[in-house]
């Protein structure tokens, strides 16, 4: 092997390893829960380092969903057992309506009360379809009576 042929191995292997650190670095930050809005049995959890995979999100709720219904009184189900939790990204926190298509929250009395429109993940429960998640760039998933995770066939 020659001297170029090593150091091009090296260089890759190091890129490799920068990268593979980095996704690691990405995928093993604590979810923070910067706030939660309510709109009847809508939810809205506003979010910084929600897991990246479809497979983290599900599990991430799953594993914190009592945490949230103490901390939180979230989900609050309509009368009918249905609900709505919506995840959104925090990103660079609030603002002010201004741009078209912000999600704003009433419940906040200040002109700078809104987000940029990016769920992440949302988690449905009905009485005809039971749990539902939805991955936004994703896939949807159903939580099975025995309590597995099916993914959806999508249309």
């Amino acid at each position: 092997m020659t001297v170029k042929n090593k150091k091009i191995l090296i260089l890759v292997f190091l890129t490799g390893c920068v990268l593979l650190g980095y996704w690691l670095w990405l995928s093993l930050r604590p979810v923070e829960v910067v706030a939660v809005h309510d709109n009847g049995n809508h939810s809205y959890v506003l979010v910084r380092n929600f897991p990246l995979t479809d497979k983290g999100k599900i599990n991430w709720w799953l594993k914190n969903k009592d945490i949230l219904e103490e901390k939180y009184d979230i989900p609050k189900p309509s009368s009918s057992g249905y609900f709505t939790v919506i995840f959104w990204d925090f990103g660079d926190g609030y603002k002010e309506e201004g741009k078209y298509d912000r999600l704003c929250f009433d419940d906040m009395k200040t002109k700078v009360n809104c987000i940029e429109k990016d769920a992440v993940f949302s988690v449905d429960e009905s009485r005809n379809m039971g749990v539902m998640f939805t991955v936004y760039d994703g896939d949807n998933y159903r939580l099975d009576h025995n309590g597995d995770i099916i993914k959806v066939a999508s249309d």
